[in-house]
């Protein structure tokens, strides 16, 4: 099984480019910390989305904006400009979440318009309402000290 969860923020703005066959695609990254014994450091993985992720990645994502990234591994392998043998791994988007975002930082809870960019193929929706846990599980509430995790 080849699958992949990363949690961090973008690096970059995805912009989508378009292949020779009209395929929609989008490169990013994404900065991932990662704690040590005496400290932490910064893991950095390059993401490729492709068609409807990667215009629905171009529309709402900016640089800095923390998501959460399912996807796949796949390396690849060219020859460098100077002719040494080369390789690398990008993760293949497979989903991608909003974990939060600026917006809900400043104390804002109204919605923004998204970004102007150009994009076709997800219609406007209203924000999710609330989560009411009672609903969810048969009307009784979870105490998080019977989770097994």
């Amino acid at each position: 099984m080849n699958k992949v969860f990363l949690s961090g923020n973008l690096t970059q703005d995805p912009e989508v480019r378009y292949t020779q066959s009209n395929k929609a695609f989008t490169r990013m990254g994404i900065a991932v910390h990662r704690r040590l014994k005496d400290g932490e450091t910064t893991d950095f993985f390059n993401l490729i989305a492709w068609e409807k992720t990667a215009e629905f990645c171009s529309r709402y994502l900016t640089k800095g904006t923390r998501v959460l990234v399912e996807g796949r591994l796949q390396t690849y392998n060219y020859e460098g400009q100077d002719g040494t043998k080369k390789s690398g791994v990008d993760v293949i988007v497979e989903n991608i979440e909003f974990i939060d975002s600026k917006r809900s930082n400043s104390g804002n809870d109204n919605y923004s318009a998204p970004s102007e960019k150009n994009y076709s193929g997800r219609r406007e929706s209203a924000p999710p309402k609330k989560n009411n846990y009672n609903d969810d599980f048969g009307g009784e509430p979870i105490d998080p000290d019977d989770t097994p995790f």
